[in-house]
This record gives structure tokens, C-alpha cells and sequence, in this order.
């Protein structure tokens, strides 16, 4: 499986990337909304997404409305992983649609159970809605 780690903490990012590709999938990561937005709309897309809430150049939750309510991205499952105390965070999650919310420090079989969990039941893209864009490699 593809799958995106929008993560600004690079440490994080290398643990989350490093327990995924021990899994045998294949990572890619951005360390802010910019680059979480450019590479979750590159062909081929991502299968998922782990998103950290806090990230520079605009909040995370931002990040997963504009996400959502892209025809190129909606059908992407979201892993939220955060380091929020705020107690309303989990509820905006759900709200926005993200389909998973995970507290940091990062549990590697939460993780993982959450990813299986969201990719279970995963929704093929609208049609047209992954045709042009950038090539990505993932690693």
C-alpha cells in the first residue's frame, strides 16, 4: 500500500515511515499542508494518509477539509496522529472526515490496526478524478 505521512516532525515522520515500510509498504513524506495537498494529488495518489493536526502552513484540520471535499483526494482514508491536548480535536476529526484519530506518541499496532481499519472498506476513486497530474515515487 501507498501512503502518505504528512508529518512536520521529522523524527515522528521516520518512525511513522519506518513501522509502515517494516509492513512492507511504501512511504512518502511531507512536512507541511503545502506538500500534503501537492502529493496527496499526484498520480498515482496515495491509498492512505496519516496526518499530523499541527502542521506549518496551516492546520491540520484545514488540511483534511480540503482534503475531503477534493474529488481528487475525498476517497483517500485519513489517518489522524496528534499531539493535541485540545479535548474537541477527535470530535473535528470526525467531523471534517477523518476516518481515524490516534493520540501521539505514535502505538506502532494502533497504527497499524487503524490503517487496516480504514483501507478495509476502501471506496475506489470517482472517475476522472485520478486521470493527469505529477508522477510520485514512493519509497
Amino acid at each position: 500500500m501507498k501512503i502518505l505521512v504528512a508529518e512536520d516532525d521529522k523524527v515522528v515522520s521516520m518512525l511513522v515511515c519506518g513501522i509502515l515500510r517494516e509492513q512492507g509498504h511504501r512511504t512518502l513524506a511531507a512536512y507541511d499542508q503545502m506538500q500534503a495537498i501537492m502529493f496527496a494529488n499526484k498520480v498515482p495518489g496515495p491509498d492512505a494518509i496519516v496526518l499530523d493536526l499541527n502542521m506549518p502552513g496551516g492546520t491540520g484540520g484545514e488540511t483534511l477539509r480540503r482534503l475531503k471535499t477534493s474529488t481528487r483526494t475525498s476517497h483517500i482514508p485519513v489517518v489522524v496522529l496528534t499531539g493535541t491536548t485540545d479535548e474537541r480535536a477527535q470530535e473535528l476529526v470526525a467531523e471534517l472526515g477523518g476516518e481515524a484519530y490516534l493520540p501521539k506518541p505514535v502505538n506502532r499496532e494502533d497504527l497499524l490496526d487503524a490503517l487496516e481499519r480504514v483501507t478495509a472498506n476502501r471506496t475506489p476513486p470517482p472517475v476522472g478524478a485520478v486521470s493527469g497530474g505529477a508522477r510520485m515515487a514512493y519509497e
